[in-house]
Order: structure tokens, then C-alpha cells, then sequence
């Protein structure tokens, strides 16, 4: 118990440390490092996650005793996840983008939720399902499932990357077929960039009586490509065995359980929990560490700067005027290419609204034919509802591709050295420049149509926001660029309303007649939008790319600065120059290894498996 004491002591004072240090130099990062730290830890998170098919859903119905409760093989159809947590009763809440309050759900619809089939909302998926559950071992930890990783669907990774900024510690999860893929080892360094404990599970054990070379195999893949986690906890299990244990006479349970190993992992998972404290001071320190390490960079700058090199001024001169050369010669291209890749995908966009109302049009008219009476009078809350549903898909594509344009234009200003640091800078910019834009003309509050039938409401500019987010810190790729999008509202226009119900209620031929109104309405009020929207993404990107071009020129111009300055001083200036430069510096590496040698003695927190000897035997 005093070495956890001493281990928390050691953590917090070197989280104390490296904040100080990181405020001092950059304010913002200082910022966001302190809010990280003010975070109130209720009851640990432990995020599973890994490539599809690894039996990320068995296990988690495993270790819960739940059979069927994630729904298996559910993540290969969606970009949700499912947030496992305590509850003195089984229930489900799922968080469906432009719905204020959650839905709740009979777990037995959880599968098609899930999926993205189920539900009386036009099929659109959640982000987000919460299940409640009296699990014992809920009652320590909360389970998140998240979509598989890897080569089925690039949206699965940017939701596991978001599930993952609410962990506590990763369950990496692989199984016995395979050793570790390479999406999977890149996930696994980007989703540890902020998460310092990891724990991995290899799964199907059972199914593969070659896992213990398959588990080796990992550890030198892991010793060569991920080397912080050549030493990382190993929990062989099979869920299959433990949910037939749960199948069969109680004096034939306790083999299948033993051979199972899940109950070891439980135990595991436990103990992280006990030290939930220790592992959010870790993961504080290790966020802060990256932003030690950056510092590092520009100090070394500054004690090369000291030497006065004229090899260095001239390399650093030569950037310079390059990239200023670059800027008065290529700005036009930049400009063009902008404006051609937004003009491309808004086309591409409004192509696939077009399609998608066609088909609406077709599958309602389809219905009117077999509706009458009640049928078509419930009518308009049902075309109202399947619009809000297209309209929200739409958002969801458009963030994916506000990033593709984006980042297809900054490629060709930076090379890749320089672009994952000018990302970082160019995300605070952009959603500065798209929150702060004066509102369209007549977007006041006179555009707010309120529908009397208890439908959606439709505000044109900047107004209602369906599932508000935005595509942001943990919500896209690690390093990739980040576009606050508003979600698109729509409506339907009262007239069209009113007039349906006074004159068509029973009509099925006024009833298409009011269909086609209706729809080629929303067709053109969303493609005015989409229109806006790309008009917003071209002005903040070509403002944040000569502001990112810009303060690049402007670090250039204090190098060069610094190198002039020192080169005017005589000897003795320039070592006291060099001497205050290597000062700093070695103050920051001092507190690096600091940080190093805190995390170092942090995985002593992670749990070890009793039975890893005898199964590596």
C-alpha cells in the first residue's frame, strides 16, 4: 500500500511539474493539459478495442456473464459504440445524432440498433448506445465496445479513437488466428498517445492450438515496432468456453470456467479498477510528455541558433525564402485547388442528396398506395421524420468529407514532416474561423418554421444542429485534420403541411402530388445549404492556410533572428547565449526523463496475469 501511495505521490508531483513547464511555453497546450487533470474519475473506463472479427463483443458478454448481451459481430455494420455500465436493472439508452433527449431500448433491439437497422427513425444509427446492467463486475469498472479497427471502414477507427478519450486503460484485443496486423499496431500507438496502461486479451484460444507462438509472434512484433509495450500484460482467453459454462450442469462449470481463463482477466480488470486514480495521473503525464518533447525540439533550435553556424543560417534562409517564394508563386495554385476540390465534392455531395431523395420519394410513394384513411393522414409526421433522417446522414458525410478536401489541399503546401504539426495548429484555426463567421443574410429568426405536429424544426445559417458535434479531438484520425461541421435541419414547410391536411387527407393522387412538393422543397432548401456549407469550408481553410504559412515564416524569421543576434556578439556573448539555450534545454530534458522514469515504474499498474508462466511454458 505505500509503494501505491508513494507511486501516486511520484505522479502527481511530475504531473505538477510538466504542466508548469508546458504553460510556461505554450499557454494553450498548458490549458488543455490542466483540464485533462480537473477531470472528476467516477468509476474507471476500460475501452476495448482492436481490428473486426478479434471477438471484441464475446468477450465483453464473457467477462460480463451476459450471453447475446453486445451484440456479436454488430461493429462490422455500424460506427457506434456501446457503453457497458452499472445498473440495478438491464436497459438500453441509445444517443441518435439530432435527437435532444436518448432513446430508450428493449435490449432485445439492441442487435439492430446497433446495426443501424432498428428503431421508428428512419434507420439512422447512433453514435452511441449506453447499457445499464447489475454485472458484478460493472460495479468496478464500465466497458466500452468499440467498432473494429482496420481495413473494413475508416469511420470505425475515428469512433474507437473517440471512445478511446474516455478510457481509463485499453483492452487490446487480438485473437489466436494471426499475429498482429499492421493497422492494428498503428492504431494501437494512436489510441496509447493519451491512454498509458494497456492490457491485452488473445482471444479464441480455444479454436487454435498454436496460440502461444501466435503470442510470441506479438511480443516481437511489439518489441520492434511498439517497443513500449514489449513488456505489456498478455490474458489468453476464450469467451466460447465461458458461455458454455453457463450452459451446463453446475458440477461440470468449474473445468470449462478454469479453462476459459476469463475469470483471471475479471480479476485483472478489477485491479485496474482499485487504481483508477494512479491511471488518470498517468495518462496526464503521458499527454503532457508529447508536449515536453515538442518543447525539446524548439530548444534545441534556439541552442543551434546560439552557434551562430553560417551552414545553418544559410540552410534556414534558404527555407525561408522558399517558402515565401512558394507563397507568392503558389498561392494561386493553393486557391484553385481549393476551390476545385470543394467544387468537386459539393457536386459529389448534392449527387448523393439527389439519390437519396429519389429513393425517399420512391419508397413513400410505394406506400400511398397501400395506405388510406389514418394511414394518410399520419403521413406527414413520417416523410418529416425520414427528411430529418437524411438530413442527418448528410452532416455525417459531409464531416467526412470537409476532412478529405482539407487535408487533400494542405498536402500539397507542406511536406509530411511539417503537415502533422501544422494540422495541430490549423484545427484551433479553423473552428475559430467557422464559429465566429457573421450569420447569412436572412437567417434570423423569422426562417424558423416550428411544425405543429410535434415534427422537426428548420432554421437556416448556423441554427438547429442535428447530431451537434463536432468532428474534433478523439472524433477523427490522431494527427488528421479536425472540421467543426453544423448539422444540416430540416423541415417540412408549413404550407405544404397545412394544405395536406385540409384538402388531401384521403386522396391518394393529391397525396403524391403533395409528396413531390414536399420533397423537391427539401431537396433544394438542403442543397442550399450544402452550397453554404462548402462556401464556409473554403473561406477557413484559405484563411487558415495563410495564417498556418504565415507563422511558419514567422518562426523562420526569429531562428534567423536569433542566429543574427548571436552572430553580432562577440565570443564570450555567444557562450553566454549558448550556455542560457543548453540551460533551458537540459531543464527540459531533465523533466522528460523525469516523466520517462515515472511512467516506467506507472506499469508496475498494470495488472499480471498468475498463469502466464505455465501458458508460455
Amino acid at each position: 500500500m505505500s509503494g501505491s501511495r508513494e507511486l501516486a505521490q511520484s505522479l502527481d508531483a511530475a504531473v505538477r511539474d510538466a504542466l508548469a513547464a508546458v504553460r510556461a511555453a505554450d499557454a494553450d497546450a498548458g490549458a488543455e493539459l490542466a483540464e485533462l487533470r480537473r477531470r472528476r474519475l467516477t468509476r474507471p473506463s476500460v475501452v476495448l478495442v482492436g481490428e473486426t472479427k478479434r471477438g471484441k463483443s464475446s468477450l465483453v458478454n464473457a467477462l460480463l456473464g451476459v450471453p447475446g448481451l453486445s451484440p456479436v459481430d454488430a461493429a462490422v455494420a455500424t460506427a457506434a459504440y456501446l457503453h457497458f455500465t452499472a445498473g440495478a436493472t438491464a436497459g438500453a439508452a441509445a444517443y441518435v445524432p439530432g435527437l435532444a433527449e436518448p432513446v430508450d431500448l428493449d435490449l432485445s433491439l439492441l442487435g439492430a440498433w446497433a446495426t443501424g437497422r432498428g428503431g421508428p427513425d428512419g434507420g439512422r444509427a447512433p453514435r452511441r448506445i449506453e447499457i445499464t446492467h447489475p454485472a458484478p463486475l460493472l460495479q468496478y469498472v464500465s466497458l466500452l465496445d468499440t467498432p473494429g479497427v482496420g481495413g473494413l471502414d475508416p469511420a470505425h477507427t475515428a469512433v474507437a479513437l473517440d471512445a478511446v478519450e474516455r478510457a481509463t486503460a485499453l483492452l487490446f484485443v487480438a485473437d489466436a488466428s494471426a499475429p498482429l496486423s499492421q493497422p492494428e499496431l498503428e492504431f494501437l500507438v494512436s489510441a496509447s498517445e493519451r491512454v498509458d496502461t494497456v492490457v491485452f486479451a488473445l482471444t479464441k484460444v480455444d479454436a487454435y492450438p498454436g496460440w502461444r507462438r501466435i503470442a510470441e509472434d506479438n511480443r516481437a512484433l511489439l518489441r520492434a515496432r511498439a517497443p513500449r509495450f514489449a513488456d505489456a500484460p498478455w490474458f489468453p482467453v476464450s469467451a466460447r468456453l465461458a458461455e458454455l459454462a453457463l450452459a451446463v450442469p453446475a458440477g461440470e462449470q468449474a473445468a470449462l470456467v478454469d479453462a476459459s481463463h476469463i475469470a483471471e482477466l475479471q480479476h485483472a480488470l478489477v485491479e485496474l479498477a482499485g487504481r483508477g486514480h494512479q491511471l488518470q495521473l498517468a495518462n496526464v503525464l503521458r499527454s503532457a510528455r508529447g508536449e515536453l518533447a515538442r518543447l525539446e525540439q524548439a530548444a534545441q533550435a534556439r541552442v543551434q541558433a546560439a552557434e551562430a553556424d553560417p551552414a545553418e543560417t544559410a540552410r534556414v534562409r534558404a527555407e525561408r525564402s522558399a517558402l515565401a517564394a512558394r507563397k507568392r508563386t503558389e498561392s494561386r495554385q493553393w486557391a484553385l485547388l481549393l476551390s476545385t476540390e470543394t467544387q468537386r465534392a459539393r457536386v459529389e455531395t448534392v449527387g448523393l442528396l439527389r439519390t437519396r431523395i429519389a429513393a425517399l420519394q420512391a419508397d413513400v410513394t410505394a406506400r400511398i398506395e397501400q395506405l388510406r384513411g389514418d394511414g394518410l393522414a399520419a403521413l406527414p409526421d413520417q416523410v418529416d421524420t425520414e427528411l430529418e433522417a437524411v438530413a442527418v446522414r448528410l452532416s455525417d458525410d459531409l464531416r467526412a468529407t470537409f476532412r478529405q478536401v482539407g487535408e487533400r489541399v494542405l498536402a500539397q503546401v507542406f511536406d509530411d514532416e511539417e503537415l502533422a504539426g501544422v494540422l495541430d495548429r490549423l484545427n484551433a484555426t479553423l473552428r475559430h474561423a467557422l464559429a465566429a463567421g457573421p450569420p447569412r443574410d436572412g437567417s434570423g429568426d423569422n426562417l424558423l418554421i416550428a411544425m405543429s405536429a410535434g415534427g422537426i424544426a428548420f432554421m437556416a445559417g448556423r441554427g438547429a444542429i442535428f447530431g451537434a458535434s463536432v468532428f474534433g479531438v478523439g472524433g477523427a484520425v490522431a494527427g488528421g485534420l479536425l472540421i467543426p461541421v453544423a448539422g444540416l435541419g430540416l423541415g417540412l414547410a408549413a404550407g405544404g403541411y397545412v394544405l395536406y391536411r385540409r384538402r388531401v387527407q384521403t386522396d391518394r393522387q393529391q397525396a403524391r402530388a403533395w409528396l413531390r412538393d414536399v420533397l423537391s422543397e427539401a431537396r433544394a432548401a438542403l442543397q442550399d445549404e450544402i452550397s453554404y456549407r462548402f462556401t464556409d469550408l473554403q473561406y477557413a481553410l484559405s484563411v487558415a492556410v495563410d495564417d498556418a504559412v504565415e507563422r511558419r515564416l514567422r518562426e523562420l524569421d526569429e531562428h534567423i533572428a536569433e542566429i543574427d543576434a548571436a552572430a553580432a556578439e562577440d565570443a564570450a556573448g555567444r557562450a553566454r547565449r549558448r550556455s542560457r539555450a543548453t540551460a533551458e534545454l537540459q531543464q527540459l530534458r531533465a523533466q522528460l526523463r523525469n516523466a520517462d522514469e515515472v511512467l516506467d515504474r506507472a506499469r508496475a499498474l498494470a495488472p499480471v496475469p498468475a498463469s502466464i508462466g505455465q501458458e508460455n511454458a
